[in-house]
């Protein structure tokens, strides 16, 4: 085509200035640009043969400077000038660059000039840097082969270096430019570069292999892009003799350790696709061009004397070859990101292992970064089971193989490893493991760092560990994984690796582990921390200072209890290596020499306690982190001297205590005389002695005698200095002497001694003269005096103020203290001035923010308006528990209605109403975490006034419920305010009154119930507050049993209900938490967070035990029991039916399924308090439970609860056969339950004496069934048939013998089955299976086996099984008397779950430990596939450049409508090298339908949009350029399509999905194929029949190009 266009033109004129100037005249179209592009090369040509005039050079050089550089440089700014504005603008301003830059080669090849070649050069270099170096580029190209290589080699050095730099795109700002750049750079430019000699190759190899300058700036894409396509410049190219074709002609890529590094980081690092897949093909080339050339080859190492990271040896050829074979294959599988497709694989990842290890020599062939490329892949997956799968894999390598030690392994161990197990849902149970056993990943990480840790060298061991702390705490890790690398950590072996550093890289881990909400789990971590630097830390290189800061960053109360194992093992630590600590500089400051234990606790209380510098005024409190050390290393110096006595001399560990406390004493004794103590000793002094307090009464278990011994002593000497510390408190508190902000907190501190100091002396005992005894009620008066002048002053200063809220503060410390310990008796229940005086306080009173004139600007900032508002709300919260105390006192009095009292002595007492409104404003005004006792007066409140103030009392509720629901998120607060508001609500008074009056309280009661339980779904635990708290207050012990005692229960039976069937369905993450959580408490005291931390049991699980053993505390002869008992028994069933007709589908281990499962567990607790009377209202919705298809388990305990049923009650059995008689078609899913009933119908007839007519009736319903269809029906009855029989036979009814033949005979042919098919294996799983071997009805009736056993054996998902020490470690509620009733007495117990219900459950052993020989393998044709690396170029010149093997087969599929059959069809074309797919509209690659199956496709085949109406003249077209048309269709006329031979020239035409081929259409084909068809349906798929068609045209080519003759009698149209 392009030879007749200027065959034309020169036919017009053969003076070539004069067609040249034509064309640069007028609009420049990329269709003129190209015409002056083919003109010029024709013009070339015929100079190259010896024609052309002279003016030919000088129009050429006329071209290019007057037309063709002005049009590129216009090029630059958008739109070529004179270029019309088209849609598609940027293609065509492509078009016309690419069209311009040939014709300026051909122009520069015509003038023949240097001079013009390298001024062009030179220009388009200074141009190369713009925004838009396209017009450059192109500039470049065209005339960088026409540049001397010798004379012109430093303006072509400049070249490849400026191109480099523009690709490698320096800056990061740049960097959206240089993907761009790169692309152009590589397609364009370098291709051209590459043909100018070595030394422009040279620099360009130079600028790729060049050291990155700064972190993060190596572009690993461009460069492998680059690299790419030099690939065949880079890697030298084999001659004749299996050497280089040109020796020293350019670099060797190979030997390039830079060079391996890139195509590593793109293998395992980068983020696209198409950047992998060019890495993979560097080195696929580079191993043919290795293999091809049979040299040795070495690339020296990056440092040290490690393995290369690539070496080739001839006489090792087989070997490396099958390396890097499996090693491709495991790439390019795991692009497919399947795990089904990638296991199969992972067995030759251990054969790169094999291969790459030297056993002899102990050390590597191969370079390990290698193998870590392929686990950074898998790291990186989207997918995280093949995530999980790769780290497993790597965790298990230790465990089979002995690899040398690599400094890459540590890296990666350090880096991608840990990166990837930050992640929390990898650690998630195996498929069959129980609740509880532990992360399997978590174990072999545990297993896997103590083994590379034991094979470390010795000198990198301290390396390792340091680095790998540091990196735990450098992210944010979640409670689990950071809990299972520390369990990992705390395993390894002792050894002396970590110095102080190390200590302190622990103490930040322990920071890092604040910040999880789990605290039990946060708790172990903590531990498991601890162990860790008792193991691992060198004591010679720290010092006790530096441990004892240690201890105290852990939390006493979540890991390190005085009493627990841990405490034990760390005064053994520091027993054992006490004398060989480093001197703390404190010791040495002092001159002390002993570094003993003693001697450091010693020195540290006498520093505490020396007078800190003290700045006058407004002094904050001192930190308490120092108090929490001191009083902890005083603790454990005592226990660590217990120890070495032996617990033998008692006197020496007392005398110890009160040697480390005299310092303390002598200022506590000091305290009540010495006005002019400095106020930090005094501070810092009753922080340690609180902190002792603390430290020694935290829960803890295994407490020895010489603990009890610490705190007697400790108690004796505190009681001693009890009168100083409290005339200090009282002074402090009431002498006016705390006026500023920071004094606030040193008030809370004077509190919280003087109420450790009442709750000590009420442990002991109080006796008459307690010195606090004495300061009690001056402190009450005082405080009360304070407040009562405060209320006159006109003008509040800061100092009246702050002296107001503590004297609120103290008043509410002391209300409490007479309300919690009763026993000294200060006050009567008289009423006096202290009592009037809280009854009438003005409640919520806003403090008036102090005014004055001098404050500082620390006031200000203390005061500030956030400031100020706690502080206020500090006063309010006083004054509500204040109140509480004196309506708890005087309850009694008040009235039910406030007209009963005209003049109230106690006002907010006996006018409820207007306190009630009150505690409502309070609600308003203070924060969350205080209105916990205002919570606590409205509950005494509510009861009074529900009757007359109903819906102020409703108000209330909401208002209450309001904040609940508010703080859903708030761990600190929520618990605490969630108990005060269900002990509020459903007090049992309230319950019972608005039960009674069955008002709106009753309903908006209830509706806050179902409120909590909702949100229970979301929040673990807050059904449990609700049910314990109310199930509590319902118990009635069975010796004090009344009539009426469930009163208040029945009318709320609706929570019971809800509380039998709860429990959600966890997100995954949430089973995780759930499952660690168990892992952690099943290690009982072994870990000290079990013993320190309260079990709050707010499981799921919980709910229905406390509703359980609440229902099993009710007594059947009680008649409210009774009836509350069965009213709940006929809810379930009713609830069972509900769920049953729901639309909702219920499949295994569904909710549906949970919720039947727990519903029939519940009946069968309830099913000993059953009656006749009841049961014979009910028996019919329990056989009608049987009829309904439901899962295994279900049918268990209904069957059970039948048999029970009928064996207490053999009445019911007519009612039983009349089930069985029902028609087939109600029993078809059915009847298979009521014969398992009967297999127990030994069971059943215990009770009845006369057995014949049973068992005759039994033997004529089973006979029936035994002759069924269905072969699961026929089972069951045989099953029946042969226990009856078995009864028969053992009572000699000879009634029965007539029958006996046929019986016998029948199960006799089942007995004696031959062969090993799925009937006799069926059989005898059936006899095997629990319920028909072992299982008992009677005996096996306990909570065990209803909600443990049974549903471990009914294949149950293991959150539904309930262990037996959950019941009995409930303590909430108390045993019931038959607490043996709890507890299996069978073998039941011992039996594991059968495979009769639940068929297949996994491969045997050795299925899974098989060998994969064959594996699936993604078809990537390296030898004729290049990656892409222009995703804007034509299709064709792409295919020239990567070497793609193009058909010349174009199919045509304009006529289909379907997305999916053009999506088929285009990955089928592509995977077979179609030349070109045609489709109706392009718009088409655009949907998703399509997308889905092409695969990308799209972006590899060249499409042509060729619309129906276009399609004769398409055809036509190809009719003329040689192509025959072939239709796909049925036809008078078709070819058979195994007879036909495809041309090399075949256009494939195929139909539409309904219409077939247009009759118009057929007439323009040559020849139309049919595929030979042997079944009924007259047509196959659009796209199956073009698939066909499109691999036997390939298979075809295939053979033709391998010299094989064409079938015979094949039909041949050339």
């Amino acid at each position: 085509m392009e030879w007749v266009l200027t065959e034309a033109l020169l036919s017009q004129s053969r003076d070539p200035r004069v067609l040249l100037g034509a064309l640069c005249r007028g609009e420049a179209s990329a269709e003129r640009v190209e015409t002056l592009r083919f003109l010029l090369q024709r013009l070339e040509d015929e100079a190259a043969r010896g024609g052309g005039g002279g003016a030919l050079p000088e129009a050429a050089r006329e071209v290019a400077v007057g037309y063709l550089l002005p049009l590129l440089r216009d090029a630059r700014g958008g739109r070529p000038a004179g270029c019309p504005d088209t849609g598609s603008q940027p293609s065509h301003r492509r078009r016309v660059l690419r069209a311009a830059g040939a014709a300026l080669r051909s122009c520069a090849r015509l003038a023949g000039g240097p001079a013009l070649v390298a001024a062009l050069a030179e220009e388009a270099l200074r141009d190369l840097r713009s925004r838009d170096p396209e017009a450059a580029v192109e500039v470049l190209a065209a005339v960088g082969p026409c540049l001397r290589p010798r004379e012109d080699g430093p303006l072509l050095e400049r070249v490849a270096k400026a191109s480099v730099a523009l690709a490698l795109g320096g800056d990061e700002e740049e960097a959206g430019l240089a993907e761009e750049a790169a692309a152009l750079v590589a397609c364009r430019l370098l291709p051209a570069l590459a043909q100018c000699g070595g030394a422009a190759l040279r620099a360009v190899w130079g600028g790729l292999a060049a050291p990155v300058r700064s972190p993060g700036t190596d572009r690993v894409g461009p460069k492998l892009l680059m690299l790419s396509a030099l690939a065949e410049k880079l890697l030298p190219e084999p001659g004749p003799g299996r050497t280089p074709c040109v020796p020293d002609a350019g670099p060797d890529a190979r030997r390039c350790w830079r060079f391996w590094r890139t195509v590593q980081a793109g293998l395992g690092q980068a983020e696209d696709a198409l950047t992998r897949k060019r890495a993979r093909y560097l080195l696929q080339r580079a191993v043919e061009v290795s293999a091809e050339l049979g040299a040795d080859c070495t690339c020296s190492p990056q440092e040290g004397n490690g393995p290369s990271l690539f070496w080739w040896s001839d006489k090792k050829k087989d070997e490396l070859l099958k390396f890097w074979e499996n090693y491709i294959l495991i790439m390019e599988t795991l692009e497919g990101n399947q795990i089904h497709v990638i296991k199969p694989v992972l067995p030759k990842l251990n054969n790169l292992f094999e291969y790459a290890v030297s056993e002899e020599n102990e050390c590597w062939l191969f370079h390990p970064s290698w193998h870590l490329c392929i686990y950074k892949r898998m790291f990186e997956s989207e997918n995280k089971i093949l995530t999980k799968e790769g780290v497993i894999h790597f965790l298990e390598l230790y465990e089979t193989k002995l690899l040398p030690f690599s400094a890459e392994f540590s890296e990666f161990i350090i880096g991608p490893l840990m990166d990837a197990v930050s992640e929390s849902s990898l650690y998630g149970r195996s498929p069959g493991q129980l609740i509880g056993s532990g992360s399997p990943l978590g174990l072999k990480l545990q297993k896997f760092l103590v083994t590379y840790i034991s094979l470390l060298p010795e000198e990198r061991k301290s390396g390792f560990l340091l680095q790998f702390i540091q990196r735990m705490n450098s992210r944010h890790w979640c409670a689990v994984p950071i809990l299972f690398l520390s369990k990992a950590l705390a395993n390894i072996p002792r050894c002396k690796a970590l110095g102080i550093e190390g200590l302190l890289a622990l103490r930040d881990v322990i920071q890092c582990t604040m910040i999880t909400h789990q605290i039990l789990l946060r708790g172990a971590a903590q531990c498991y921390l601890l162990q860790t630097a008792m193991n691992l830390v060198d004591v010679e290189k720290v010092s006790l200072a530096d441990v004892s800061t240690f201890i105290a960053s852990l939390r006493q109360e979540e890991s390190l209890g005085r009493g627990t194992s841990l405490w034990t093992e760390l005064c053994d630590w520091l027993r054992v290596n006490e004398s060989c600590f480093r001197p703390s500089p404190v010791c040495s400051s002092t001159g002390l020499h002993d570094t003993s234990l003693n001697a450091y606790v010693k020195n540290l209380v006498q520093e505490y306690v020396k007078s800190p510098a003290w700045d006058g005024e407004n002094c904050f409190l001192p930190d308490w982190f120092e108090a929490r050390l001191t009083a902890t290393m005083v603790l454990l110096a005592v226990d660590v001297e217990g120890m070495k006595t032996q617990y033998s001399e008692k006197q020496r560990t007392q005398n110890g205590l009160r040697l480390f406390l005299a310092p303390l004493m002598d200022a506590l004794m000091k305290l009540g005389t010495n006005a002019y103590m400095p106020l930090p000793k005094t501070d810092r002094c009753l922080q340690l002695l609180w902190k002792l307090l603390q430290t020694c009464m935290l829960k803890s278990s295994g407490t020895h005698n010489v603990a009890d011994e610490v705190l007697t002593v400790l108690q004796n000497s505190v009681m001693s200095a009890t009168e100083s510390i409290s005339e200090f408190i009282l002074r402090r508190l009431t002498m006016n002497e705390l006026s500023s902000v920071p004094d606030l907190e040193r008030c809370r501190l004077y509190l919280m001694v003087l109420t450790e100091l009442l709750d000590l002396h009420s442990k002991v005992g109080w006796k008459g003269g307690s010195p606090l005894w004495r300061i009690i009620s001056p402190l009450k008066n005082a405080s009360i005096q304070h407040l009562q002048e405060m209320d006159g002053s006109q003008e509040p200063t800061l100092g009246t103020q702050i002296q107001r809220v503590v004297s609120m503060a103290a008043l509410a410390m002391v209300c409490e203290a007479v309300d919690q310990k009763p026993e000294p008796q200060l006050e009567s229940l008289d009423v006096g001035p202290t009592e009037r005086f809280l009854s009438c306080l003005q409640l919520n009173q806003t403090l008036q923010k102090p005014h004055t004139e001098q404050q500082s600007s620390f006031f200000e900032e203390s005061s500030s308006s956030q400031g100020w508002g706690k502080i206020v709300a500090q006063y309010i919260h006083d004054q509500w528990v204040c109140l509480s105390c004196l309506l708890k006192k005087y309850h009694a009095l008040i009235p039910t209605t406030e007209s009963e009292i005209a003049e109230p002595f106690l006002p907010a007492v006996q006018v409820p109403g207007r306190t009630l409104q009150s505690a409502l404003e309070a609600l308003t005004l203070l924060p969350s975490d205080q209105v916990l006792p205002v919570f606590q007066c409205m509950k005494i409140l509510v009861p009074k006034l529900l009757t007359s103030s109903e819906s102020l009392c409703i108000e209330s509720f909401d208002m209450a419920w309001k904040i609940i629901s508010s703080l859903s998120n708030t761990q600190l607060t929520f618990w605490p305010n969630l108990k005060a508001f269900v002990q509020f609500v459903f007090d049992n008074k309230i319950l019972t009154i608005a039960a009674k009056t069955k008002g709106q309280a009753y309903f908006k009661i209830k509706e806050i119930m179902y409120k909590i339980i909702e949100m229970s779904a979301l929040k673990t635990g807050v059904f449990n507050t609700l049910i314990n708290y109310c199930c509590q207050s319902w118990i009635v012990s069975a010796s004090h049993v009344s009539q009426g005692s469930l009163s208040s229960a029945k009318h709320y039976s609706e929570m019971i209900l809800e509380a039998c069937i709860f429990g959600t369905v966890f997100r995954r993450d949430q089973r995780l938490i759930q499952d660690v959580q168990t892992f952690v408490e099943n290690l009982g005291h072994d870990c000290a967070a079990n013993v320190v931390i309260e079990n709050t049991k707010r499981e799921d699980h919980y709910v229905r035990i406390c509703a359980v053993k609440f229902l099993c505390l009710l007594d059947g002869s009680d008649m409210s029991h009774k009836l509350f008992l069965e009213d709940l028994a006929v809810k379930l069933l009713d609830k069972d039916e509900l769920v049953s007709k729901s639309r909702t589908r219920c499949y295994v281990n569904s909710l549906q399924h949970r919720v039947k499962n727990r519903i029939w567990q519940t009946l069968l607790v309830l099913f000993p308090r059953f009656d006749q009377n009841f049961l014979n209202g009910t028996i019919e919705k329990i056989f009608q439970a049987g009829f309904i298809n439901n899962q295994a388990s279900i049918k268990y305990f209904i069957e059970w609860i039948i048999i029970l049923i009928l064996h207490k009650y053999p009445q019911f059995l007519s009612k039983f056969w009349d089930c069985l008689s029902s028609g087939e078609e109600k029993l078809k899913t059915s009847i298979c339950t009521f014969l398992s009933v009967l297999t127990h119908l030994d069971v059943i007839t215990q009770n009845i004496p006369e057995k014949k007519l049973v068992l005759k009736q039994a033997l004529i319903t089973v006979l029936q069934w035994c002759f069924n269809h269905n072969f699961s029906i026929r089972l069951y009855a045989l099953m029946a048939l042969k226990k009856i029989w078995n009864m028969c036979k053992a009572l000699r009814v000879e009634e029965f013998d007539a029958l006996a033949p046929v019986i016998e005979s029948s199960l006799s042919q089942v007995e004696s089955m031959h062969g090993a098919g799925n009937a006799k294996k069926n059989w005898q799983r059936i006899q095997e299976h629990f319920f028909f071997s072992t299982f008992h009805p009677l005996k096996d009736y306990c909570l065990e086996t209803i909600f443990y056993i049974l549903p471990r054996l009914a294949g149950l998902v293991e959150d539904e099984w309930i262990t037996v020490d959950k019941f009995t470690g409930f303590t909430d509620i108390p045993l019931d008397a038959g607490f043996q009733w709890y507890l299996s007495q069978t073998q039941l117990r011992e039996l594991k779950p059968g495979d009769w219900s639940q068929q297949d459950m996994g491969p045997s052993p050795g299925e899974t430990e098989a060998e994969f020989f064959d594996v699936q393998k993604k078809i990537i044709p390296w030898k004729n596939n290049v990656p892409e690396s222009d995703l804007e170029l034509v299709f064709q010149d792409r295919a020239a450049k990567l070497g793609k093997s193009i058909s010349r087969l174009i199919v045509v599929a304009s006529l289909i409508d379907k997305a999916t059959n053009l999506g088929g069809l285009c990955r089928t074309c592509e995977v077979f090298g179609a030349s070109a797919l045609a489709v109706g509209n392009l718009q088409c690659i655009s949907d998703k339908q399509f997308q889905h199956l092409s695969v990308s496709a799209e972006q590899w085949l060249p499409l042509v949009e060729v619309r129906p109406p276009q399609l004769i003249d398409y055809l036509q077209q190809k009719k003329a350029e040689g192509y025959t048309i072939i239709g796909v269709e049925q036809t008078a006329k078709s070819f058979d399509l195994t007879q036909y031979c495809f041309p090399e020239k075949s256009l494939l035409l195929l139909g539409n999905e309904r219409e077939g081929i247009p009759a118009h259409l057929i007439q323009q084909l040559d020849v139309c194929v049919e595929i030979p068809q042997q079944g009924i349906v007259r047509s196959l798929n659009v796209h199956v029949s073009g698939a066909l068609l499109i691999w036997e045209y390939t298979r075809q080519q295939l053979l033709k190009h391998a010299g094989v003759a064409a079938p015979r009698n094949s039909v041949c149209l050339m």
